[in-house]
């Protein structure tokens, strides 16, 4: 257990609460207000002047990611940012290998890069935080493959429920082919803390639990949670029913990664986008307060699954 854990564990012995939300206390609050700051290398996101997120975009990185991803009872990251075995996942991330030959997920710039040009807070509805981001997928002396836009928008419904929305549309900039991998989109790591094998709960809709049951099998949704610092918490990532594939094959491990993953089931023929052509896909990120049923996430897919079946008419 951290220090920063083990302060909080002491306290919670104590009958003292360092924060707002402790169990206990925690009630289902209105919606929390939500902020957002740029510095040179990260936009910080903040719910009642508390770090939330951080989205990270430093020209090194290998691909910009949001780090930490902060708990709303514990108030410290359920994700993490490098963890053995392989600390190339970096927290919430979406990247891809095999792409026409380059490599955008693993470690080694010089296999290739995702390149922020540089994201910009956007104007959002009260209670929400926006952030758009375009980015060119490259490889060192050689022009961009594929040019993304992301749309990522945060809120707090409450004060045991911070939401991320994760919009990306790739547009190849030249006929593109991606090989069969399991290295593929949008992927989270999970703090050592909070995974099956540290006794840790990863669960999809239909029920199936650890790695054993949810590797290979569609799902709307997984699910991972566990004690963290002394509390209950765990994230949620939800497959929208308007991307392609829908529902995803999941990759998933009992230490701690779990990713809707299709292209890790694709032929050998892989798959083929022309010059120009879009794909446009999206995700929602739940992060909660208690496990996945205290949380309610098949009720809160539901209502997600709603809108964008409702978007995806008009």
């Amino acid at each position: 257990m951290g220090a920063a854990c083990l302060f909080l564990w002491s306290w919670s012995l104590a009958g003292i609460h360092p924060w707002p939300d402790c169990p206990g206390q925690a009630s289902d609050s209105p919606s929390q207000p939500v902020s957002a700051q740029r510095l040179d290398d990260r936009i910080i996101v903040r719910v009642s002047d508390q770090t939330f997120t951080c989205y990270r975009f430093g020209p090194g990185q290998k691909y910009p990611y949001l780090f930490p991803v902060n708990g709303p009872l514990s108030g410290r990251s359920v994700t993490t940012e490098s963890s053995l075995p392989y600390p190339h996942h970096r927290s919430l991330f979406f990247g891809c290998d095999r792409v026409n030959g380059g490599n955008y997920w693993q470690e080694g710039n010089e296999l290739g890069q995702i390149v922020s040009k540089g994201p910009s807070i956007e104007s959002k509805p009260p209670g929400s935080v926006g952030i758009s981001d375009d980015c060119e997928w490259r490889r060192p002396g050689q022009n961009p493959v594929i040019a993304d836009h992301r749309e990522i928008t945060i809120s707090a419904p409450s004060s045991r429920l911070r939401i991320i929305d994760f919009a990306v549309t790739l547009t190849p900039l030249t006929d593109v082919l991606i090989e069969r991998t399991n290295h593929s989109l949008f992927a989270a790591r999970m703090d050592p803390d909070l995974s099956a094998k540290s006794g840790g709960v990863l669960i999809n809709a239909a029920g199936a639990t650890a790695e054993m049951g949810t590797f290979g099998n569609a799902s709307p949704w997984c699910d991972y949670s566990g004690k963290h610092c002394g509390v209950t918490e765990g994230l949620a990532i939800f497959d929208s029913p308007r991307n392609p594939w829908f529902p995803s094959r999941w990759f998933t491990r009992d230490y701690g990664f779990f990713s809707p993953t299709p292209l890790d089931w694709l032929g050998q023929e892989g798959l083929r986008i022309r010059q120009g052509e879009k794909l446009r896909l999206r995700y929602r990120v739940a992060v909660h307060a208690g496990d996945w049923l205290q949380a309610d996430i098949r009720g809160l897919y539901r209502q997600w699954q709603e809108q964008e079946e409702s978007a995806s008419r008009h």
